[in-house]
């Protein structure tokens, strides 16, 4: 297993299973992501870019954007919590996940992606 995977699966059960629900999200959504163990958290690169990330703080699960401020899908459930670039997505329960909107995140994320 790698760093990312342990981090995930170290983390306790009700985030355990949202950062997995989203890792599965992410994976469908979005085949050419590539999981690694970055900045002492998952995060996802496509073409050796930063795309996204996933990060248990405190009492949630955040699925950050690396060019939030470009996203234009959804803003009212995006949080930038004072940062210019970053926007995220912020999950406490499994059952808050619309995966509807999560998909069209991140299709908007990889649509306004740097190539």
């Amino acid at each position: 297993m790698n760093p990312a995977e342990n981090y995930i699966l170290d983390q306790p059960e009700a985030f355990r299973s949202v950062l997995l629900h989203l890792c599965s999200v992410v994976e469908r959504t979005v085949v050419d992501v590539d999981l690694k163990y970055k900045y002492r958290i998952p995060f996802y690169y496509i073409d050796g870019k930063p795309f996204c990330y996933l990060n248990h703080s405190k009492d949630y699960v955040d699925l950050g954007f690396w060019n939030g401020n470009k996203l234009t899908k959804h803003l009212e459930f995006l949080t930038t919590e004072k940062r210019k670039l970053i926007k995220s997505l912020r999950y406490k329960f499994l059952e808050e996940i619309d995966d509807v909107i999560l998909i069209e995140v991140l299709k908007d994320a990889y649509a306004v992606r740097p190539t």
